[in-house]
């Protein structure tokens, strides 16, 4: 038998691959279809104590921890006449179209983020991954975003019902993990942290330095709202300058994690330009926190991510061997089946390595800021906000 202290879970089925808008839409499934594809060519899922496990699906009492009855009802009708639009609840607009199914396979997500979450708190397995996941724009009432039912909010629910006291949450998506945020904005419980482009340029328009928390969660929520052509350097430099002093002072039990690959400089919906190599750096300091942190519990899963050749299937298959503690050299050469299958089946030229040949080093902040620079405005906006809300200060 594996030990528990070493398992990884990673909720698939390719079932999943049904949750889509429609030709067209930038949630395409194909993101999903090759990650998991690259990530079984490369030999992730061969090592002991890797277990995909099928997502259940979500019944009406699970979903309703987070979202309205109201709601779930609605997206259940949808789901059965896709030509039943409720814009009032966000279904049937451009963005979150209705397709057959809707329900269940939304359901389904959901069902994979929670059964992984539960897998960690109860012992069953160190990390888990659900890459369908990280539908973090869904509100309890409505749609948003590409996003029908909020995973990661209901897995984090779980975790509370299951007797989680300090959960918390880092959000790397390009966009605002708006959803998230506002399920647990007044519950001192749960710490979000939401890395992402700033709100003036970018949807969903929220995510603000001065957002961090209701009258009895002051502290809890953090936003790092980023210039529009932050690269590999400034992004890292932020991250570290925000993330790792913040879970140290905060102590969580658990970490969980939404890794939007959007914002790679190949992503059409974004203005980010980090590469995969400053992506996977992210990953590996996440994971190393949750072991210096959490006794190693770490719930991860994807978000966005609409460059569904070139970025989100090696960004995702990185993440998910870091998870499983078999990291991919990032020279490693993408396996030949691989780029074979997406030039055959989608008259597509692959990348031959898992590297952008980008370069995650970065200039520490405790070397210092410059007032003048953009970047390091946004981090001071956000210490200041937030820091001595935690008993620290705010620039050194």
């Amino acid at each position: 038998m594996d030990d528990p202290r070493q398992a990884v879970h990673i909720a698939w089925d390719d079932s999943l691959t049904g949750y889509d808008f429609g030709h067209g839409h930038p949630m395409n499934p194909l993101r999903l279809d090759l990650t998991i594809r690259l990530a079984r060519e490369l030999g992730v899922f061969d090592h002991r104590g890797v277990h995909l496990t099928t997502p259940p699906t979500a019944d009406d009492a699970m979903l309703t921890t987070v979202h309205t009855p109201e709601y779930v009802a609605a997206v259940r009708r949808a789901g059965a006449d896709p030509t039943t639009f409720d814009l009032e609840r966000g279904l049937g607009t451009e963005d979150n179209p209705c397709f057959e199914g809707m329900h269940e396979l939304a359901a389904g997500i959901v069902g994979g983020t929670v059964a992984v979450a539960d897998a960690i708190w109860h012992g069953r397995a160190t990390h888990g991954v659900n890459v369908a996941g990280g539908l973090h724009h869904a509100m309890a009432d409505r749609a948003a975003g590409f996003c029908i039912y909020n995973d990661v909010a209901v897995g984090i629910q779980h975790l509370l019902d299951s007797g989680a006291e300090r959960v918390a949450y880092v959000d790397v998506d390009v966009h605002h993990g708006d959803g998230v945020q506002a399920a647990f904005y007044d519950d001192p419980r749960v710490l979000t942290i939401s890395v992402h482009e700033s709100p003036t340029t970018l949807f969903p328009g929220t995510g603000f330095p001065t957002e961090t928390g209701g009258m009895n969660a002051e502290g809890t929520a953090v936003n790092v709202a980023l210039p529009p052509g932050t690269t590999d350097a400034g992004w890292l430099r932020a991250f570290h300058a925000i993330i790792p002093p913040l879970l140290r002072a905060w102590k969580p039990q658990i970490l969980v994690t939404q890794h939007g690959c959007d914002t790679h400089l190949d992503d059409p919906l974004a203005h980010l330009a980090l590469t995969v190599d400053g992506q996977r750096a992210s990953y590996e300091a996440l994971h190393d926190l949750a072991h210096e942190l959490c006794e190693g519990r770490w719930l991860a899963t994807g978000g966005g991510g609409y460059a569904l050749v070139d970025v989100v299937p090696r960004a995702w298959s990185h993440l998910m061997a870091i998870a499983a503690e078999r990291p991919i050299s990032p020279g490693t050469a993408v396996p030949a089946a691989w780029r074979d299958h997406v030039r055959a089946a989608h008259g597509r030229v692959a990348p031959i390595r898992m590297t952008d040949g980008g370069d995650a080093d970065f200039a520490d902040w405790s070397a210092g800021y410059d007032p003048a620079a953009a970047l390091d405005q946004a981090v001071v906006a956000t210490r200041t906000a937030v820091f001595p809300l935690h008993g620290m200060e705010p620039h050194y």
